[in-house]
């Protein structure tokens, strides 16, 4: 029997949670996506997590890092490098899912960002990645986006 949709929701969260922590460690010291895997399948409330989503998230993020940085680099006013390592953790998840994860919409691809940035960016950190992402959406998922002034019904 497949998950509800609402704990599998859950679970996906915690993924994009700990994904953003491993990758948040990942750019402090440089282990491999699968020392950090190894790690993360020990911490408390991984058996909640979906799993594979995170193994996708962290070695997606990982290896495809360059050009997730060079778009990032395309999206905002400032080098990548001056990023806060929490908030570019973020996008990088953000801008995976949106890029690479059609299945999961744009929307729930900017809360779930937003809700990250909240509860461990800085203070107003969430504004900066909501912004980002929003951009990002517009690129990667313009057929998802409502036109200005239409109502989704």
């Amino acid at each position: 029997m497949a998950p509800r949709p609402d704990r599998a929701g859950r679970a996906r969260s915690l993924s994009r949670k700990l994904a953003m922590q491993a990758l948040y460690q990942w750019q402090l010291t440089g282990q491999s996506a699968a020392e950090l895997r190894n790690q993360y399948a020990t911490e408390e409330g991984y058996a909640d997590a979906d799993a594979d989503y995170f193994v996708e998230l962290l070695t997606s993020v990982t290896d495809g890092a360059a050009a997730l940085d060079e778009q990032l680099g395309s999206l905002i006013d400032r080098p990548v490098v001056q990023l806060d390592p929490v908030e570019h953790a973020v996008l990088l998840v953000g801008l995976h899912e949106l890029g690479g994860r059609r299945d999961v919409p744009y929307r729930v691809v900017i809360n779930e960002a937003v809700n990250l940035a909240k509860k461990y960016g800085a203070t107003d950190g969430h504004k900066f990645v909501n912004a980002v992402l929003d951009r990002a959406a517009r690129i990667h998922r313009a057929a998802e986006i409502p036109a200005p002034g239409k109502v989704r019904a």
